[in-house]
């Protein structure tokens, strides 16, 4: 899996970055809507929840456009795991000429589409620090942690990435029950309200969501200014690199089958 992607690094950042660049090819300010589009949705968010619903994060102390902020960070996780997992099932189906080139290695497919939403979530990071600064003047050193936060999930998403792409050739409704999962797990975590403010008895569930965790430790590094849980991190870790190996050696066993279903 590592060799994989070591041998094949150039070809997946060639990948990647036509996968972006073709995205906004033909439109007139082309990748620059990468940045407009966060930022018009933290304007939104931040309209909409301190000036509509006048919510607050964590009590009436908190600031009004805080809630925007945090709700931003959430979904900015949300959405790195959703856009992979969701484009995961057709990765074959739409790349049917690679399948009969024997050289290509279609394992690298999965590594295009994270590349694509890492480039479209750093964007998106950008957009919340500076948000941050311009509403609370203030930029923690602790952000820099965010990076090895988000380093397991990547690893757990690549996993099942590898595992839908190989399933939704044989199985192409996989792709509609993706879309309805990543949507339900958008309001099984801790996006739109801070786990203290779930009922106990229902907090295990919420804490079974691979997304919980994530999002949780992202806010602590960068809003408030706390350090990682390190030995959370590990385990998570040790959990993400298992679902990795199984979701690529079960890629690599039904792969043999895909030319003769496409």
């Amino acid at each position: 899996m590592v060799g994989s992607f070591w041998k094949n690094r150039h070809l997946i950042a060639q990948l990647t970055r036509r996968e972006v660049i073709s995205r906004y090819r033909g439109s007139v300010i082309g990748l620059a809507w990468s940045f407009f589009n966060p930022l018009l949705m933290l304007a939104v968010y931040t309209f909409f929840f301190s000036v509509v619903f006048r919510a607050r994060w964590g009590g009436a102390d908190a600031g009004k456009a805080e809630f925007a902020v945090f709700l931003f960070s959430g979904i900015l996780v949300h959405g790195v795991f959703a856009e992979c997992i969701n484009r995961a099932p057709t990765l074959i189906l739409a790349n049917v000429n690679y399948v009969k080139r024997v050289v290509f290695p279609l394992e690298v497919l999965p590594w295009v589409a994270l590349g694509s939403a890492l480039f479209h979530a750093a964007v998106s990071l950008a957009v919340l620090l500076l948000a941050q600064v311009v509403l609370s003047h203030h930029l923690s050193l602790t952000a820099l942690y965010f990076p090895i936060v988000m380093l397991p999930l990547l690893i757990m998403t690549m996993g099942v990435a590898w595992m839908l792409a190989a399933v939704g050739v044989f199985v192409r409704d996989i792709g509609q029950i993706t879309a309805v999962l990543t949507t339900i797990l958008l309001f099984l975590s801790p996006v739109f309200y801070p786990i203290s403010n779930m009922p106990e008895r229902y907090r295990p569930w919420i804490n079974m969501n691979p997304l919980t965790f994530i999002i949780e430790q992202s806010r602590t590094v960068l809003l408030l200014d706390g350090a990682p849980d390190w030995g959370g991190i590990l385990k998570y870790s040790l959990l993400a690199l298992v679902v990795a190996v199984a979701g690529f050696w079960v890629f690599q066993r039904m792969r043999r089958g895909f030319a003769d279903v496409l």
